[in-house]
């Protein structure tokens, strides 16, 4: 079974707001961009809406798919559906408690992200 996933690199000023994830999760201890899974029949873009909102305490209101990725973690199958997020209300938080930064697009590749979001990384780099 696949899980879908949305996360979006929530850009301003030349920055993006990245979260680490906490070791109690799974691939716990490295950093992502904000999202999370989608609920059944629930779609990428309404997720990473509902997702922000929830995790980041923002309200998005301009976005851009980018692209898809699969991977497979061995334990689990995710298919990833990246946005750039443009347009946010509210100023994004670690609503959740996690470790939460704004960094600049060549800091991206100093932090240690999920596999499956290094695509999206190289991506965001190279625009």
């Amino acid at each position: 079974m696949i899980i879908d996933v949305a996360a979006g690199a929530v850009v301003r000023d030349g920055l993006v707001f990245v979260a680490f994830r906490s070791d109690l999760k799974h691939q716990g201890g490295l950093w992502e961009f904000p999202g999370g899974k989608c609920e059944l029949s629930e779609a990428a873009d309404l997720t990473l809406r509902r997702e922000l909102k929830e995790e980041i305490g923002v309200v998005v209101t301009s976005q851009k798919y980018v692209f898809s990725v699969e991977h497979d973690y061995g334990d689990k199958k995710v298919r990833l559906h990246f946005y750039i997020v443009d347009g946010f209300e509210g100023e994004p938080y670690a609503a959740e408690g996690q470790l939460v930064k704004w960094v600049s697009l060549d800091q991206l590749s100093d932090l240690n992200f999920l596999k499956a979001n290094q695509e999206f990384v190289s991506f965001l780099q190279n625009q």
